[in-house]
């Protein structure tokens, strides 16, 4: 126990709708703290993004509390009081497995690799503790006296810099593998290091995430790679044998082309994620993804046009829906990324049509900024053959509109086929091969 003198936190920083939810859990004769990640944050002078609370109360004890309740989760049932955009979670403590059984609610299942599927025992704040993950979030403060109460050591590995599971390693991380994935997002996050006891059972135990369902795996990605840290996530995913379970397709090409364009491809791509991320600018996870597909979409495409004959529009658009289709086997990327991933790698074969209005309307595209990020990102990886072509578009940008027309026409007879006019048919209906051709030349 670590008293109010000693610790220097103050409720000051505290978000005012976690203190309502606090003080209104405590006048309703229940117990409730602030817990792990805001806690630890507070400690290293950090500012947290969220404030999780946990009581002695159960979900449904809580909504009876607060009309702005919602429950939600099976494998753990919580409760979310929500305040417009803000959001308290508040988790009833957890018990260990295999106790007294009572009620519908205190139950445990377990998969036959030890992982847990459902998990809504209910318990003290003392067995709640030795449930958490890691020991620096074994940490909670009470509103009643102000104290942290640390049940782990969790101060001590703070002062260490020091990531370390609570309790066997192994059995940790088979009771939920995505463990793995949050034990290097805190060390990179924190600056710490995984110690050696957290750190050895990883490679052993990484086909467990095979497990996992694909929609979990995708938020645990966008963690990984939205936080600022993406560079140094993406390298110790490969360390610890990790990526290949998030994107087995592009880590195979990675491991097969060591220190090639594709891997600086992606590791500039993290680079400048971070770069805007850490400037507070905007990225999408539809240009992250494109990335991480390109080449075994580029691949695929190759395989498809020597395997099948497929002219290469064709076999291009069958190895988005097949390498799209095979990666959300592992991370499902809800459509509304995937469609934007799709519009980035299709406006990368159109970058060379520029004649006429082509240009005008490409540049027009919702996503073609971001498809001429990516473009420039190829170049800078070392795709030399495109580097005339970014050069054009990259002065066609910075040109007003008079230079853009002068840019087109100086092109030459690009617009159309030969360039030679099209000539018209006098009178009665196209036959239908004519109009085919028609429509495919255009």
């Amino acid at each position: 126990m670590i008293p109010r003198s000693e610790h220097g936190i103050s409720r000051s920083q505290f978000s005012p709708n976690a203190l309502k939810v606090l003080y209104r859990l405590k006048d309703g004769g229940y117990e409730a703290y602030l817990v792990g990640g805001c806690v630890r944050d507070l400690l290293l002078g950090l500012q947290p993004k969220d404030f999780d609370v946990v009581t002695n109360a159960t979900p449904e004890q809580v909504k009876k509390l607060f009309r702005n309740c919602r429950l939600i989760g099976r494998r753990f049932r919580l409760a979310h009081i929500v305040f417009g955009r803000e959001v308290i979670e508040v988790a009833t403590m957890r018990g260990h497995h295999g106790g007294d059984g009572g009620g519908k609610n205190n139950i445990s299942h377990a998969s036959e690799h030890g992982q847990l599927l459902r998990d809504n025992v209910y318990g003290t704040i003392d067995e709640d503790a030795e449930r958490r993950d890691f020991t620096i979030n074994a940490l909670y403060y009470s509103i009643k006296d102000f104290c942290i109460y640390d049940y782990a050591n969790g101060v001590k590995a703070i002062k260490n810099r020091r990531i370390e599971l609570i309790g066997d390693p192994e059995t940790r991380y088979r009771e939920d593998p995505v463990r793995m994935l949050r034990a290097i997002r805190f060390a990179t996050k924190l600056d710490m290091s995984i110690s050696p006891a957290t750190a050895k059972p990883i490679k052993e135990l990484a086909d467990l995430l095979s497990n996992i369902p694909p929609a979990r795996l995708f938020e645990e990605c966008l963690k990984l790679f939205l936080s600022g840290k993406a560079e140094a996530n993406f390298k110790a995913l490969r360390e610890f044998g990790l990526f290949k379970y998030l994107f087995p397709a592009l880590d195979k090409i990675l491991d097969a082309n060591p220190d090639s364009q594709q891997e600086r491809f992606i590791t500039q791509m993290f680079i400048n994620t971070d770069a805007r991320i850490n400037n507070d600018k905007k990225v999408t996870p539809a240009f992250i993804f494109a990335a991480l597909l390109w080449f075994p979409l580029l691949q695929r495409c190759q395989e498809l046009m020597q395997r099948e004959q497929l002219p290469h529009f064709d076999a291009l658009a069958a190895a988005m829906n097949q390498v799209l289709s095979e990666s959300a086997q592992q991370v499902a990327v809800p459509k509304r990324f995937t469609l934007g991933a799709r519009d980035i790698w299709h406006i990368q074969h159109r970058f060379d049509k520029r004649g006429g209005q082509r240009a005008y309307r490409l540049s027009q595209q919702p996503r073609f900024k971001a498809a001429y990020d990516f473009m420039l990102l190829l170049v800078d990886s070392g795709q030399d053959d495109l580097k005339e072509l970014c050069d054009w578009w990259t002065a066609y940008l910075n040109a007003d509109v008079n230079g853009q027309k002068m840019m087109v026409k100086s092109l030459g007879g690009t617009t159309r086929g030969s360039g030679r006019p099209r000539r018209r048919r006098s009178g009665g209906s196209k036959r239908k091969g004519d109009k085919a051709a028609g429509e495919s030349s255009s």
